[in-house]
């Protein structure tokens, strides 16, 4: 490999883990002392639909879906040592989601280890060991189309013969280094890890071998790490559950205590926005046997990442966090030239769209127009939508006070269209719009808005997070550690 490309040899690595291998535990990892970080396991064809953004305020590079939900944020600091997992079947699909995605990264993989069915049945993951063919097509197409290493991850085949043979035909393919699981895809962590086989690919190839799946039994401290790496003759280290119980695994100091990892990992959920319940499922992974704690019932029942703060005390360096953000937010609004007024025949038009996760649950510019509409004693705002042949998009026109306000950016969605128009009545009148980390304006009272949020009572409360937890079991892949299934 050139100078500057990442290097497999001689490493310790986080292991790619889905619903954990999101940015705030990726950055704890490297704190930690982690050399690579492999992010959780995307799916190629959810990928190639997403848009690269470059986000200012939280000052990360986003991959945002269709919908708006984020797949893959990424930032600076881990730009040389993030490793891109995806699942793919397709070796043109899996070319062009490396191609958005290659210079952001350090480097990217392909999954060939998952077991479960959501995997599987597409093609993907330890489908794709019964298709050598298939594993040859997509690698070499990867190595010839993007400039930075690639790399797969496998678990082992019936025999050891098998095994050897075709890592053998994956290192032909120019990849730079293979991750081996030591277990059979029908395993799973309380089945004993082979060592001899990941010992034999390492002594048959050239490449390096990062050995993976000792999490369990045979490594719990960083000391253990060593002794793995020399048990299994590979290159390098993967864990994957060791880090998610406790990052700082991979600290010649640790492991600290759980209860300050936990905080720090809050941290960097709260300074990079992430989704509140894959919070909570990290958190609830560290906590392990205390997880029906007070703590642990606190952090069960949270909705947003401001009540977890609560939970772990962390209020003020939330609300801290908020200001600075909006004070980002609003710096770089100020500088925009698209945030400027424009005049369109009788309407006032800005630039804007509206994005949900600026707001809390259920709070919207809508509900701020329409009480100050009230306040005022102005007629209830009116709404006109129009929606585009072409793309089928909609551009919404707010009317207040026999004035017109809409935004010059088109929307996915008649509902967003109209909160857009909202957005920007709100800012030509100088009135608070709801985002997150403005100061109480009191157009929405605190009591409504807690009512909006929580529920009018505790029992609701629990209602709601029992269906969010039951709609993600319907809905997401199960909890699954790609790393050590």
């Amino acid at each position: 490999m050139t100078s500057g490309r990442l290097r497999f040899s001689n490493i310790t690595a986080l292991g790619p883990m889905v619903r954990v291998g999101t940015l705030p535990m990726r950055l704890l990892a490297l704190d930690y002392g982690a050399d690579v970080v492999y992010c959780e396991e995307l799916i190629d064809m959810k990928m190639v639909l997403c848009q690269r953004v470059e986000n200012e305020v939280l000052q990360t590079v986003d991959f945002v879906a269709p919908d708006d939900r984020v797949m893959f944020r990424t930032c600076e600091r881990e730009k040389d040592r993030v490793v891109f997992q995806m699942g793919t079947a397709d070796p043109d699909r899996a070319l062009a989601v490396a191609r958005l995605v290659e210079k952001d990264v350090a480097a990217v993989d392909v999954n060939m280890g998952c077991p479960k069915e959501y995997s599987t049945k597409g093609g993907m993951g330890a489908a794709l060991l019964s298709d050598p063919d298939k594993i040859e097509a997509i690698l070499k197409k990867l190595v010839m189309g993007i400039s930075k290493p690639v790399t797969c991850k496998i678990r082992i085949l019936p025999s050891l013969e098998e095994t050897v043979s075709l890592v053998q035909r994956i290192e032909k393919t120019g990849i730079a280094a293979v991750a081996v699981h030591g277990r059979f895809k029908e395993e799973r962590p309380r089945h004993p890890l082979h060592c001899d086989y990941i010992k034999a690919v390492a002594q048959a190839v050239s490449i390096p071998v990062i050995a993976n799946g000792g999490s369990l039994d045979l490594v719990k401290n960083h000391g253990d790490i060593a002794s793995f790496r020399q048990m299994t003759g590979a290159s390098s280290v993967m864990l994957a559950r060791a880090a998610m119980w406790n990052p700082s695994v991979f600290s010649s100091q640790g492991p600290l205590a759980v209860e300050k990892v936990m905080e720090e990992y809050l941290k960097y959920a709260i300074r990079y926005d992430n989704n509140p319940f894959n919070t909570k499922y990290c958190l609830c992974q560290m906590l392990r046997d205390k997880v029906e704690s007070p703590l642990g019932k606190r952090v069960q029942a949270a909705q947003t990442n401001a009540e977890i703060s609560e939970a772990y005390g962390l209020q003020e360096f939330y609300q801290q966090t908020q200001e600075q953000l909006l004070t980002r937010r609003n710096a770089l609004q100020s500088s925009s030239q698209l945030d400027t007024p424009v005049m369109d025949g009788d309407v006032t038009t800005m630039a804007v769209k509206f994005e949900r996760r600026e707001y809390p649950p259920q709070i919207t510019p809508k509900m701020f127009l329409l009480e100050w509409s009230r306040q005022e004693k102005l007629e209830q705002p009116l709404y006109e939508t129009v929606q585009r042949s072409q793309d089928r998009a909609f551009q919404s026109t707010v009317i207040v006070a026999n004035k017109k306000y809409r935004s010059s950016l088109w929307e996915k969605s008649k509902k967003f269209a109209e909160q857009a128009a909202a957005i920007v009545c709100l800012r030509v009148l100088g009135i608070p719009e709801g985002r997150i980390g403005e100061e109480e304006s009191g157009l929405v009272c605190k009591r409504k808005r807690e009512s909006k949020m929580n529920g009018s009572t505790d029992e609701k409360r629990k209602k709601l997070h029992v269906a969010n937890i039951l709609h993600e079991s319907e809905t997401s892949a199960p909890a699954v550690v790609n790393g050590e299934q």
